[in-house]
């Protein structure tokens, strides 16, 4: 009975930390939005802005976990999984810096669970069952639904949000891989804050260097320079919330399958919506509903579903 209600328990928490990651996510969307177009940031040193500031904050923590906590017998997955997740940053405020609408941008990242899913069964050896595949498939028609079933016209620019959310899901599925392995949370949060500023600056010196030869918007204006007033405190208010996402996910995969926790990833498009609206005014089109409620509906059944089967298929792969 103990080993039911903990695996039960288990994933009761992995499915919070997700949602909660993913309030933290729709914040830092909102906020990456912001500072290019109203606050002339570089979209390039925005990002490197946004983790160094990470970092620092994450000193605190640094000291009260320990220095030896942040052992890892895997460095070269580390860096990898830092790299990919820089770069995806990148693209993905380069999508922002070109004009694709909010709303495609973090609809679009909703084909990241599908991602998640092929790595997770090729690169983890991950069971997948019929109910995983139809609520990511269900959150993914949802979120198609609440961008207005592509009412702004869709281009190659769409690749953008698609590219970066490939990239996105392989940093989540080198996380469980690293889960796995026996890598705490706090040694996989701290190491990519750490590892994440320099990944960030030497994207951003070779990005600013190739300036004339790479797409316009990549590199716009000069990237080390800080915004005044609110768009100081806005740009540290971001780095705090990436500090707070990758703690949360990370507890999140410690707790259940990357493939169980993707639906509840789905609802950072809601999330992404509703702050949007509350701190931007951006009222949501009418099939912002619709697709919301589709998206809450897979998050529900896919939790529902495996709470009532056997307890064995909650715990992590």
């Amino acid at each position: 009975m103990s080993q039911i209600s903990s695996s039960r328990n288990a994933a009761l928490s992995g499915a919070f930390f997700m949602l909660a990651a993913s309030l933290a996510f729709a914040g830092s969307n909102t906020l990456q939005s912001v500072l290019p177009w109203q606050f002339g940031m570089s979209s390039t040193g925005m990002a490197f802005w946004q983790y160094l500031i990470a970092s620092i904050l994450a000193l605190p923590l640094i000291l009260r976990i320990g220095l030896s906590n942040l052992r890892t017998t895997h460095p070269i997955a580390h860096e990898i999984r830092a790299f990919v997740s820089a770069l995806g940053v990148h693209v993905f405020v380069y999508g922002f810096a070109v004009g694709v609408p909010i709303w495609q941008m973090v609809t679009l990242l909703a084909t990241g669970p599908l991602f998640i899913i092929i790595g997770s069964v090729l690169f983890l050896g991950e069971k997948v069952s019929a109910a995983r595949i139809s609520a990511a498939l269900l959150g993914f028609v949802g979120a198609i639904i609440i961008s207005g079933g592509g009412a702004e016209g869709l281009s190659w620019l769409t690749l953008v949000p698609i590219v970066a959310a490939a990239l996105w899901a392989t940093t989540d599925v080198l996380t469980k891989y690293l889960t796995l392995r026996g890598d705490r949370p706090e040694t996989l949060t701290i190491s990519l804050l750490v590892l994440m500023t320099p990944n960030h600056l030497a994207i951003l010196l070779v990005v600013n260097a190739l300036g004339g030869v790479l797409p316009a918007g990549l590199a716009t204006g000069f990237p080390f320079a800080l915004p005044e007033g609110n768009g100081l405190w806005l740009l540290l208010f971001l780095g705090a919330l990436t500090a707070a996402a990758q703690y949360l996910l990370a507890f999140a995969y410690r707790d259940a399958d990357a493939t169980y926790l993707q639906p509840f990833a789905d609802v950072k498009v809601l999330l992404g919506g509703l702050v949007a609206w509350i701190a931007l005014g951006q009222e949501p089109s009418v099939w912002f509903w619709p697709g919301a409620l589709m998206i809450v509906a897979a998050s529900a059944y896919i939790f529902w579903t495996e709470n009532r089967g056997e307890p064995e298929q909650l715990a992590p792969a």
